[in-house]
């Protein structure tokens, strides 16, 4: 399986640089898998295509302000530290800038002192360091007040609401980037879609480096995925294994939530409770075995999210469906319109 096998061509134009308001008024390309037919309606209309007894799995994770900008103690040099993933209450993996002047060692002092971090070792499978901070007070207060939201490199517009890249149902501090799919849902929706009998479980993946990392390998198959930690909670598998056992189907909001279940499922498709690092890689030929539909965003060529579609899509009806949405002009990426595979 080779990664130029998932490449297409997508004009500048169509990746999205601001959020549609209200968030529910984005796009949704609906793709039926029984048929390969496809419709194009808007998100408000994806209450018609769940069922009553169906389950609608949201991942509550929360994006912290990640992106740190500050300088070399020593020299004085303009640096900036990405967290991914917290190891303990002081020490985080991180990627920096400038990565050749911040070696173990280095300390770098961010909001005229009133946050440090100390590098204390390379991470080499992510071309990272882990650092470790000191400060006065509690640390996410400081990087609330000090800290940027770590928008992706493609959005070249300042973002007036930064509340517009939390989901409304994001709970639990820990994202290094968004789950993007749940952007385009509003609590009014949500309310709908609860009152049609549908049930929405929450479950949890901090979204760091293996979501968004690119694929390197000309063999895909060789990309290994950062982990990143997931949960289930015991009342959440309970819920999505009776729901499914009573015929309901599973359908994940976003790729991130899908990983998650499928770090937690058996061969059997039970989904069992847990929290865990998970650094599974999903692509065309891995089964997938706890999910029935996914809603999901459009993603970059060549990218492990445009695997995981393909898995479920196979990857020529994924390309299919992603040059349609380029010949109708639907918008891409983060703050793009919405994909439903059924």
């Amino acid at each position: 399986m080779k990664t130029s096998d998932f490449h297409y061509d997508l004009p500048e134009s169509l990746i999205a640089q601001t959020p549609v308001e209200p968030r529910d008024h984005s796009r949704l390309l609906v793709y039926h898998r029984s048929t390969g037919e496809i419709e194009h309606k808007h998100f408000y209309d994806i209450i018609d295509y769940l069922h009553a007894g169906d389950a609608l799995v949201v991942n509550e994770t929360r994006v912290i302000p990640a992106r740190l900008l500050g300088v070399k103690e020593d020299t004085g040099v303009p640096v900036e530290v990405l967290l991914l993933r917290r190891r303990n209450a002081t020490d985080w993996e991180t990627l920096v800038r400038p990565g050749r002047r911040l070696r173990p060692g280095a300390v770098c002092s961010f909001g005229d002192g009133l946050l440090h971090c100390e590098i204390l070792e390379n991470v080499e499978e992510i071309g990272g360091r882990v650092v470790r901070f000191r400060c006065d007070g509690i640390f996410e207060e400081v990087l609330d007040r000090l800290g940027e939201m770590p928008l992706p490199p493609y959005i070249h517009e300042k973002l007036q609401d930064i509340g517009r890249y939390q989901t409304v149902y994001a709970k639990q501090d820990g994202s290094a980037a968004a789950p993007t799919a749940g952007l385009h849902f509003t609590p009014e929706l949500l309310e709908r879609i609860r009152a049609k009998g549908i049930t929405v479980v929450p479950i949890l993946l901090h979204v760091g480096l293996g979501t968004f990392r690119p694929v390197k390998e000309e063999d895909a198959e060789k990309h290994v995925m950062h982990s990143e930690f997931c949960q289930v909670t015991e009342e959440a598998a309970e819920t999505l294994n009776r729901i499914r056992s009573s015929g309901g189907r599973i359908v994940c909001v976003g790729t991130t939530s899908v990983r998650t279940l499928e770090t937690m499922a058996t061969e059997d498709g039970v989904i069992h409770p847990g929290a865990r690092d998970t650094a599974i890689f999903i692509y065309p030929g891995v089964r997938i075995k706890a999910v029935d539909a996914l809603i999901t965003n459009f993603h970059l060529p060549q990218s492990t999210l445009l695997m995981l579609v393909s898995a479920l899509m196979g990857r020529e009806e994924a390309l299919r469906a992603y040059r349609t949405a380029v010949e109708e002009k639907y918008r891409f990426f983060s703050f793009g319109d919405a994909m439903f595979i059924e």
